[in-house]
């Protein structure tokens, strides 16, 4: 087993790491998630994962669709590429099966639309990040890390916050930065069928409860599937007074592909939608 993980180490590049740690933390990606986040083009990214799933540092399935046919490959690691993580993090090498009952659980899940769906806003704003030289997809933070104990202290906190475990379940929090402003969030990505919106509007005490005990506000992105559900939630938060900040898109409309972009509407604020940078504090 050491002389693969040596031999396979000294093939892999920076950008392939990236891409095993991913695959760690976030537990898949499609073809055309990688090739957002991180290849010129898809052929480019095709050809490079051919060579990693050669090398055995990546494992791949494709689900079938409903109505026939399949879906692209969805990438996992193998355990291989879990051993060449864990060295790179210096943690401890994990069990053998590891990687096989993580595919096993993946290919079962009933709600790995929900998990591509979270992974697809990140991986498209990795993508902006990467063909635009002002802006940087600083941190990608999967559930499981923002609900660890101590997540959100830095060095200079006091021992409440060090050891202060969240209530707020976000299923994901990121850090971005453009031009200059840095904006810090949290990402609830919306399917629809959580009903009645009120169960969206519950899920801010876990945010206000972890503001009162870390000192840290960062807006909460609610990715919704529709305009209309979208407005529904507007008028919920506002029945509720919610003063918590929450910024709100739809993936509905023309260009909302692209987290970046001006499609923030924030409750309370009238006016023109913002670019995700705006919702920065420093932004004036």
């Amino acid at each position: 087993m050491a002389s693969s993980l040596l031999r396979v180490q000294s093939q892999l590049t920076t950008r392939d790491l990236v891409l095993l740690g991913w695959l760690a933390d976030h537990r898949l990606l499609t073809t055309f998630q990688i090739a957002t986040a991180l290849f010129p083009s898809l052929d480019y990214a095709q050809e490079r994962l051919r060579t990693l799933y050669r090398l055995a540092v990546i494992d791949r399935f494709r689900p079938q669709r409903p109505d026939g046919g399949s879906y692209p490959y969805h990438y996992v690691l193998a355990q291989l590429g879990d051993d060449v993580v864990a060295a790179q993090r210096g943690d401890d090498l994990p069990r053998r099966d590891r990687a096989r009952r993580r595919r096993e659980h993946l290919t079962s899940r009933a709600n790995l639309p929900h998990l591509l769906g979270v992974n697809t806003f990140f991986t498209d704003l990795a993508g902006h990040a990467r063909t635009h030289p002002h802006a940087d997809l600083v941190r990608w933070w999967s559930a499981a890390r923002c609900q660890q104990m101590g997540a959100f202290a830095d060095d200079g906190d006091d021992i409440h916050v060090r050891t202060y475990t969240p209530t707020s379940r976000p299923d994901g929090h990121g850090i971005y930065t453009e031009h200059g402003h840095r904006v810090a969030f949290f990402l609830e990505y919306d399917t629809g069928t959580e009903r009645p919106l009120s169960r969206l509007v519950d899920k801010l005490d876990g945010y206000h409860a972890q503001a009162d005990n870390t000192g840290r506000v960062w807006p909460v992105l609610f990715w919704l599937p529709s305009t209309e559900r979208e407005a529904h939630l507007h008028h919920a938060l506002a029945r509720d007074g919610t003063r918590y900040p929450v910024a709100t898109a739809a993936r509905d409309q023309p260009g909302h592909h692209n987290p970046a972009g001006a499609i923030w509407w924030i409750h309370g604020l009238p006016g023109r939608r913002l670019h995700l940078a705006e919702l920065s504090p420093d932004t004036p």
